[in-house]
């Protein structure tokens, strides 16, 4: 049951990880871009990969990182 939960929040920082990838890259190439508004997404990517990461050893402790 726990472990269930644990997988979809997994899932959905995973989906928000790839959705501000996906976000930035537009925003890069846009010539009227806010590079502070760029920044702050990006640490919030960051952010959501070392969740991924802590939740992935939680679930998965075997795995080599």
């Amino acid at each position: 049951m726990e472990e269930d939960k644990l997988l979809k929040e997994l899932d959905e920082l995973k989906r928000e990880h790839r959705e501000l990838d996906q976000l930035i890259q537009t925003l890069d190439k846009d010539p009227q871009r806010c590079l502070f508004t760029i920044q702050r997404h990006k640490k919030r990517k960051l952010t959501l990969k070392d969740q991924i990461a802590y939740l992935e050893c939680f679930l998965y402790p075997d795995l080599i990182a």
